[in-house]
């Protein structure tokens, strides 16, 4: 069945995004107050020096802090690009949208080799990706069958007691998320494990959910032509955990 699948996800093909759009980091804003900002700022600056050699802006700090101020719930994102001023936009946000209680549908796309590490502004392949295949999610599988992230989010398993998310090996965004869930997760109690993630796993998981920066963590309903789960016990751990180190409850209302 995995192997069905994997041939019949969509392809995508297509340039390299362009570096000179830059790359972005997107946070979610809780009562004026950026969530995750150091690790983000970090990220940003790895990204920045490998790609440019450019440093971080100088007032990227403050544009954060200036942006998020006023603003109950919402997402702000922060953009820069070579040769050009960082710039910051904000929205509010539904609170229905972070830690959702509705589960996701994914559909396989191919990218060979990966979206990447970086977090580009260019997300052409992408968003051709979504406008294919909505209103499920494109979840990202390379050239071999192997599952790597959604189109917004890090992807765990959970099999036989222990979670699995892939390895950070250079072919998906080294998320901000995704490394406080691994943490949270791990003060539970849970073994986490961080390693290559095949498609026969995914198929067979028990529980599958994603992370992101703004939406928190979202389970997972079902991917066309792999399979469909229940969000169960070790879902409800994490997401309380994580809900805990961003929201100060265990809920989002």
């Amino acid at each position: 069945m995995a192997s069905d699948a994997h041939q019949a996800a969509l392809r995508l093909d297509g340039p390299a995004p362009d570096p000179a759009e830059g790359v972005f980091e997107t946070t979610l804003v809780v009562d004026g107050r950026a969530v995750e900002v150091d690790a983000h700022l970090a990220r940003l600056e790895a990204s920045l020096q490998v790609l440019y050699g450019e440093p971080l802006p100088s007032d990227a700090r403050s544009l954060i802090a200036d942006g998020a101020a006023g603003l109950a719930l919402g997402r702000l994102r922060l953009t820069a690009a070579p040769g050009a001023e960082p710039n910051v936009r904000v929205a509010e946000v539904d609170a229905a949208l972070v830690f959702p209680e509705q589960a996701d549908d994914l559909a396989p796309v191919t990218v060979r080799g990966g979206i990447g590490a970086h977090k580009w502004v260019d997300r052409r392949l992408l968003d051709r990706a979504q406008e294919e295949l909505e209103p499920a999610l494109p979840l990202v599988l390379d050239a071999d069958g192997a599952p790597l992230e959604t189109s917004r989010g890090n992807l765990f398993v959970v099999h036989d007691g222990a979670v699995i998310t892939p390895a950070l090996d250079g072919r998906l965004l080294p998320g901000i998320a995704r490394a406080r869930a691994i943490e949270v997760a791990r003060t539970a109690g849970i073994e986490v494990i961080e390693r290559p993630l095949t498609l026969d796993e995914l198929v067979t998981a028990d529980e599958v959910f994603t992370t992101g920066g703004v939406r928190g963590l979202e389970p997972i309903r079902r991917c066309v032509g792999l399979g469909e789960w229940d969000s169960g016990e070790f879902t409800a751990r994490v997401r309380a955990g994580l809900q805990r180190a961003w929201l100060g409850a265990d809920d989002s209302s």
